[in-house]
C-alpha cells in the first residue's frame, strides 16, 4: 500500500459501487415485478373496456395492428369470434381458462389474459408482447439508475478531497519531524491531533525524551570522562618532567628508557582524550554549528601558524599556497579539521620532508589539499583508515608514530557535516598521502550577509 488516500478511495468507491449494485439489482426485481403488476392491470382495464363495448353486427370485426398489443372478443362462451386485432389469428389465443398466461402467436412470446364476462356471456383475451414490456421497464428503471452510476465519479472527488481533509493531520506530523533539525528533540508541537494519530504522536515524542535522555547522558559521561582523564594525564606530565630533571640532576647521561616510555604513553593518552574530545564536540546532537562565511586560506594560515613548533622540531618545510577561498561553515569544526590534516602530515612525515597545504576555488566548489612526503598508504587502506580506532598496522606502525586512529574518522565527520566530499591519492612528491576535500563555495557576500547565516 503506498498511499493512504489512494486506498481509501478506491475501498470507498468499491463499496459504494459493490452496494450500489447490490441495491440496484434488488431494485431491478422489485422494479420488474411492480411494472409487471402495472402491465396486467392496464391488461385487465383494457379487457374490461372491450367487454363493455356493444357487439358488432357483423362479425368476426378485424381492427387494425395495435403493435404491442393483441386482442380477442369471442361470443356465445366462446364459440363465435366477434371481434379480434390484426396481428392475432383466427383461433382462440389460448384455453379458455381465467387467468395471465404466456403464449407464442404472431412469431412473438406474449402474455395473455382471459376473461369471462357472464353477463355478456363473452370471453375477451388481450395480450401484451413480453420483450416490448420489458424494454419498457428497464427504460424506466435505468433512468433511475443513471444518475446514480454518473455520481460515482462526484463521488470519487468528494471523497478524494474528504480524506486528504482527513490526512491533512498526518502531513503536518510528517512536516514537523521533517523540519526538526537534528540535534532538536523537543516534543512535537501538534495540539489535539485526531484520536487515531494521538498515540502516534504520543508514541514518538516519548521516543524523542528517551533519546534527549540517553544523549544527555552519554555527553555528561563524555565530558566528565574527558574532563577527569584530563586532570591525572597533566598530573603524571608534570611528574614525570619534574622526574626527568631530577634525573638530570642526579648525574645521569640519558633519562632512563622506562621514562622514556612513560613519556610516550602519557603523550599518547592525552592525545586520544584531546581527540576524543573533538569528537565529541563535533556532534550536532551534542551541540549546535553556526555556520558563518569563512575564508579558508586564512583559517589554514592560523592553524599552520598554532603548530609550527611541531613542524620546526621535525625541521620539516610546509607550504601554504592559493588565494582566499571562502567556504559556509563552522569555524570551530573546520579548525579541527585542519588541525588534523596538518597534524597527521606532521606525524607521518620524517625529518626534513614537506609538507604542502593548498586552496583552490573552481566554480562552485572549494577544494583543499595536504600533501606531505611520509609514508603514504596502499589504495587498498584508503575507506579503512576513516573507521574510528582504525591504524595501518595496528598500534606496531612501520613509522612508529604513536597515535590512536581517530584524527580522519574526525575529518571525515565533519567534511559530512559541511557537505564536503573526501578523496586521497599518492602525494604530489612522488611519495607520501595526499588528502583533498572539496567543499561547496560560499554564497555571494551580500546573499549570504542578508540572512546572517544559517543553523544546522
Amino acid at each position: 500500500m503506498k498511499s493512504i488516500r489512494v486506498f481509501l478511495l478506491i475501498a470507498l468507491l468499491s463499496i459504494i459501487v459493490l452496494v450500489n449494485f447490490v441495491s440496484a439489482i434488488h431494485g431491478y426485481r422489485a422494479s420488474m415485478a411492480e411494472a409487471q403488476q402495472l402491465f396486467d392491470r392496464q391488461m385487465a382495464s383494457s379487457a374490461n373496456l372491450l367487454a363493455a363495448m356493444p357487439a358488432p353486427a357483423e362479425a368476426p370485426v378485424v381492427v387494425g395492428k395495435m403493435g404491442q398489443q393483441a386482442f380477442q372478443v369471442w361470443g356465445d362462451a366462446g364459440r363465435r369470434l366477434l371481434m379480434r386485432s390484426a396481428n392475432t389469428p383466427d383461433q382462440p389465443l389460448g384455453a379458455f381458462e381465467e387467468g395471465y398466461r404466456e403464449l407464442n402467436f404472431s412469431g412473438h412470446r406474449w402474455r395473455v389474459l382471459s376473461h369471462f364476462v357472464a353477463e355478456r356471456n363473452r370471453w375477451i383475451q388481450v395480450g401484451e408482447r413480453i420483450d416490448l414490456r420489458y424494454a419498457l421497464a428497464d427504460q424506466v428503471i435505468l433512468a433511475s439508475v443513471r444518475p446514480i452510476l454518473l455520481g460515482i465519479p462526484l463521488a470519487g472527488i468528494l471523497i478524494w478531497l474528504v480524506v486528504g481533509r482527513g490526512l491533512s493531520s498526518l502531513r503536518l506530523f510528517a512536516t514537523a519531524l521533517r523540519n526538526k533539525r537534528a540535534e532538536d528533540l523537543s516534543p512535537l508541537p501538534l495540539e489535539q491531533p485526531p484520536e487515531e494519530l494521538r498515540p502516534v504522536v504520543e508514541s514518538t515524542n516519548a521516543l524523542l525524551a528517551r533519546l534527549r535522555a540517553s544523549f544527555e547522558r552519554e555527553r555528561r559521561f563524555s565530558a566528565d570522562a574527558a574532563h577527569e582523564l584530563r586532570t591525572p594525564i597533566s598530573a603524571i606530565q608534570v611528574h614525570a618532567h619534574n622526574l626527568e630533571r631530577e634525573l638530570q640532576h642526579s648525574q645521569l647521561q640519558q633519562p632512563p628508557q622506562s621514562l622514556r616510555q612513560l613519556q610516550g604513553s602519557v603523550e599518547r593518552m592525552a592525545h586520544l582524550v584531546e581527540q576524543m574530545l573533538d569528537l565529541y564536540r563535533t556532534t550536532p546532537d551534542h551541540y549546535p554549528m553556526r555556520f558563518e562565511r569563512i575564508d579558508l586560506h586564512q583559517l589554514a594560515r592560523e592553524v599552520i601558524a598554532d603548530n609550527y613548533p611541531a613542524f620546526a622540531r621535525k625541521n620539516q618545510s610546509i607550504e601554504l599556497d592559493g588565494t582566499a577561498a571562502s567556504v559556509s561553515g563552522d569555524r570551530f569544526a573546520l579548525s579541527i579539521l585542519l588541525k588534523n590534516l596538518v597534524s597527521n602530515a606532521n606525524k607521518y612525515t620524517p625529518d626534513g620532508g614537506r609538507i604542502e597545504v593548498a586552496l583552490r576555488a573552481q566554480g562552485d566548489s572549494v577544494t583543499l589539499r595536504v600533501d606531505d612526503s611520509g609514508v603514504g598508504l596502499d589504495e587498498a587502506e584508503y575507506q579503512r583508515i576513516f573507521e574510528r580506532f582504525y591504524r595501518v598496522g595496528g598500534d606496531r606502525h612501520a613509522t612508529g608514530v604513536a597515535g590512536c586512529g581517530l584524527g580522519l574518522s574526525i575529518v571525515q565527520h565533519i567534511a559530512q557535516l559541511h557537505g564536503a566530499a573526501i578523496r586521497l591519492a599518492p602525494s604530489k612528491f612522488g611519495q607520501g598521502l595526499s588528502v583533498q576535500v572539496a567543499f561547496p563555495a560560499a554564497p555571494a557576500a551580500s546573499a549570504f550577509d542578508s540572512v546572517g547565516g544559517s543553523d544546522v
